[in-house]
């Protein structure tokens, strides 16, 4: 069987190391989102993951978070910068931040050389979409792949949330994915209200990119190609930044990259807004309770 590892995008995460409430307790005994992540991942047969962090916080990220898994899956760290950027690129005045989720991808481009899975360190995904990628980056194929989430199941129950909503052919590979930056529920389904106003109504059972991917290492090439272009055009705005779903689409709206769209039920569980935690902690212990995590996590 091949390797697999599994890419944690965590540079977000601040100071307590974070502080955040996406890395706050939501099991029963302690455990954090990216616990189950982890568990759920190592299960589907990743034997390896690689943290994606900043230098600051990494003495109170390895104390406080990786040295939870280190005994029980190889663990890597690699650094995502401001100031790490391609030869002729500099930082603009007054940018304070890294460069997005391509970026942090890309730096991981010296550490991967195995089909691997990306994710979210505050995103709890569920166990069907690591078995699925694992499924698939097993295969041997030279095809991408996306969890694709269904809408209603990602949605918050306070407040408008921003989805990719994905165009899927009927063989399953991606062809476009639209970003909607405020989707709310509307009864069953829901509704997309654009700046301007304008109105689009969702029946609740589209596919959407939550930001977990599966890939061969192939794909740092177009991936650094495609954040050079950015950084040519935007490079000098300091609130820019280089998003993973719009490099991914513009490889396959471009015919650089096929993207097979492995469809879950599970729900996606988030802190989008402060109120949704209370949700996530009652979804997991639902979980705990149905016989899907044990009580206590890490024995």
């Amino acid at each position: 069987m091949k390797s697999l590892t599994l890419l944690v995008l965590a540079a977000g995460l601040g100071s307590r190391y974070g502080g955040l409430k996406q890395i706050d307790p939501v099991g029963p005994q302690g455990e954090a989102i990216l616990d189950y992540s982890i568990y759920d991942a190592h299960r589907a047969g990743f034997s390896r993951v690689v943290f994606i962090i900043r230098k600051d916080i990494e003495q109170a990220f390895k104390q406080t978070v990786g040295a939870r898994f280190e005994n029980r899956i190889a663990v890597d760290y690699v650094f995502q910068e401001l100031d790490l950027l391609p030869p002729g690129f500099a930082v603009p005045p007054g940018r304070s931040k890294p460069w997005g989720t391509t970026h942090a991808v890309l730096m991981a481009a010296d550490a991967i050389h195995e089909p691997f899975a990306v994710i979210n360190a505050d995103d709890f995904y569920g166990a069907e979409g690591y078995r699925a990628l694992a499924q698939h980056l097993q295969s041997g194929t030279s095809d991408y792949a996306m969890v694709g989430f269904v809408l209603r199941n990602t949605l918050s129950e306070f407040g408008a949330v921003s989805r990719g909503v994905c165009q899927v052919d009927g063989d399953g590979i991606l062809q476009n994915v639209v970003e909607m930056t405020s989707i709310a529920r509307d009864g069953e389904g829901a509704t997309d209200t654009e700046a301007a106003g304008k109105l689009t109504r969702l029946t609740g059972d589209e596919l959407v990119s939550m930001n977990m991917w599966g890939f061969t290492p192939q794909v740092f090439a177009p991936l650094r190609k495609y954040f050079q272009s950015f950084l040519a055009e935007k490079g000098s705005d300091a609130r820019s930044e280089c998003y993973l779903p719009c490099a991914v689409n513009q490889l396959v709206v471009e015919a650089q990259a096929r993207v097979r769209v492995l469809r879950t039920m599970d729900g996606w569980f988030g802190v989008t807004n402060r109120e949704d935690r209370p949700r996530v902690v009652e979804s997991i212990g639902r979980l705990i309770h149905d016989g899907i995590y044990p009580n206590r996590l890490w024995t």
